[in-house]
């Protein structure tokens, strides 16, 4: 397969917006022709296709590419605790307030605001967004007085929002106010061009940030690539190439992909040099297994490692040194300012 245009968008490293397929060039297009423009956008598309990563592209190819470019997770906080991420609350406003906090529509200041997952956002929170965006002003929860917001604001969702406002689910007036430019990005298994330039693109990306001399695909994972179907998209994608170097067997991924496609669960397995003892055989079972084991939890939860030491039923610390002992590393934070 030949490769069309690459173009990787100026972004912090691992986070460009690369596209072959003709689909994804468009939405690309789109993208950088409204992004300098100061009306809300809103992305569409299921889990792991790359909504963020398109995100941080209008962000950097704008104006304001100088400036914060703030994420908020609308569903990883409650109504009330999101409120006050979104907009900050003075000093004696609610129970635990005990000093005035600046919310992250402050702290993008004239940057941009993502607000991920905006379908889940709870429907009293959503009128008062709407008025924000109506007004370009808003208050700090217990505020008295009105503070100009200066921010953009991009919106994400694997949600149909569509079907959502037809079940009263989400409010209508917010929809059409967030989505004068909609966007929406295909799955991954019906823009196959996009697959190995990604492919490539996290396995140098990661190749360097762990120190592997790995250049390129075995041909076998390759082809294995271009075939399957991708359910969890760029995501899985990308955290299947860091499985791969961080345990560098084809084989082994080649095993993930058959037991994702008969039961949905990666089973351990493992390559023995006949050689070896039982007991060098055992231990190398064991952590390899365990190596398996904990990199399946931490894709599953996107890399939160506290939600990942509790379902793996283990200490934050005891998950923090095993990560340091394998040097898996990423960053976990909810809420980021670039």
């Amino acid at each position: 397969m030949g490769n069309p245009s690459v173009a990787p968008a100026r972004q912090r490293p691992g986070g460009e917006f690369l596209c072959a397929n003709r689909q994804v060039a468009q939405i690309k297009e789109i993208a950088e022709h409204v992004a300098d423009k100061d009306v809300p956008v809103l992305i569409l598309g299921e889990s792991g296709v790359g909504k963020e990563v398109l995100a941080r592209h209008i962000h950097m190819q704008s104006e304001r590419r100088e400036r914060p470019f703030v994420k908020i997770n609308c569903a990883a906080l409650p109504h009330d605790l999101l409120e006050s991420e979104l907009f900050g609350h003075e000093k004696g406003s609610f129970t635990g307030a005990t000093q005035q906090t600046v919310g992250q529509f402050e702290v993008a200041a004239d940057g941009t605001v993502l607000l991920d997952e905006i379908g889940e956002m709870d429907p009293v929170l959503q009128a008062k967004l709407l008025h924000v965006l109506q007004d370009n002003q808003f208050k700090r929860v217990g505020g008295k007085h009105p503070i100009d917001m200066q921010a953009r604001v991009i919106a994400t969702t694997n949600k149909k929002l569509e079907e959502a406002v037809a079940k009263r689910e989400f409010r209508e007036d917010l929809f059409f106010r967030l989505a004068v430019i909609t966007l929406e990005l295909p799955p991954l298994r019906r823009r196959r061009e996009d697959i190995l330039p990604l492919a490539n693109h996290f396995l140098a990306t990661y190749s360097e940030q762990y120190g592997s001399e790995m250049s390129a695909l075995p041909e076998a994972l390759s082809a294995e690539f271009l075939e399957y179907h991708w359910p969890g998209n760029v995501r899985e994608l990308q955290n299947l190439i860091r499985r791969y170097i961080l345990l560098p067997d084809h084989q082994d991924v080649l095993s993930v992909f058959e037991s994702r496609r008969l039961c949905g669960v990666t089973e351990a397995t493992a390559a023995h040099d006949p050689s070896a003892s039982l007991i060098d055989i055992g231990a190398e079972a064991a952590e390899r297994a365990e190596k398996e084991a904990v990199l399946r939890v931490l894709e599953e939860t996107n890399w939160n490692r506290k939600e990942a030491a509790q379902r793996l039923n283990v200490c934050y610390k005891t998950l923090l040194n095993k990560l340091n002992k394998w040097s898996f590393h990423e960053q976990d934070a909810e809420v980021e300012v670039v």
